[in-house]
């Protein structure tokens, strides 16, 4: 972000500023979750997880769908499962249709740590209308909305493919 150097006459922040404030918010946002999902017994939860929880709930129920829709490899996804599977929030099991796969399923402490994770950003979203005061915080909302539409990222697909399906840009 800019130090505060001068712009010429008539310029006011530059276009690189301003992502880096939109992605200041949303790091502000996510750490301030991620530290109080830990104070809520949840230390080991990362933003990732709950991008594959998502993607799993939608329908990825093996490490290749996982991949796809995550826009990261089979290997990678391997991984996110088992760390999943292993702290209890996936479970995987044999498919009865093809003993050759196994299905992913989100458990019930996956959904209550995904539960738990949506009244946090509520709780954060307060904060942030305390801050600014409600007007200006559904303003915020509202141009936001305008500019990336209102389901322009999937929270199961991060990355390039988070784009709405349309492929529009901002």
């Amino acid at each position: 972000m800019s130090t505060g150097a001068a712009y010429p006459a008539g310029m006011s922040r530059a276009g690189a500023d301003l992502a880096l404030l939109l992605l200041g918010g949303f790091r502000s946002l996510v750490d301030a979750a991620t530290a109080e999902l830990a104070a809520r017994g949840h230390v080991d939860f990362r933003p990732s997880h709950e991008f594959a929880m998502r993607a799993i709930i939608g329908g990825a129920d093996t490490a290749s769908d996982l991949g796809r829709r995550t826009a990261v490899s089979k290997q990678a996804a391997a991984k996110t499962i088992a760390v999943l599977v292993q702290r209890g929030y996936v479970s995987s099991e044999p498919d009865p249709a093809d003993a050759r796969r196994n299905r992913l399923q989100v458990t019930p402490l996956g959904r209550e740590v995904l539960r738990e994770g949506e009244a946090v950003f509520e709780e954060l979203r307060a904060r942030w209308e305390r801050k600014l005061g409600a007007d200006a915080l559904a303003r915020l909302e509202a141009d936001l909305a305008t500019l990336v539409g209102d389901d322009a990222v999937r929270v199961d697909a991060p990355g390039r493919v988070a784009r709405d399906p349309a492929g529009e840009t901002p």
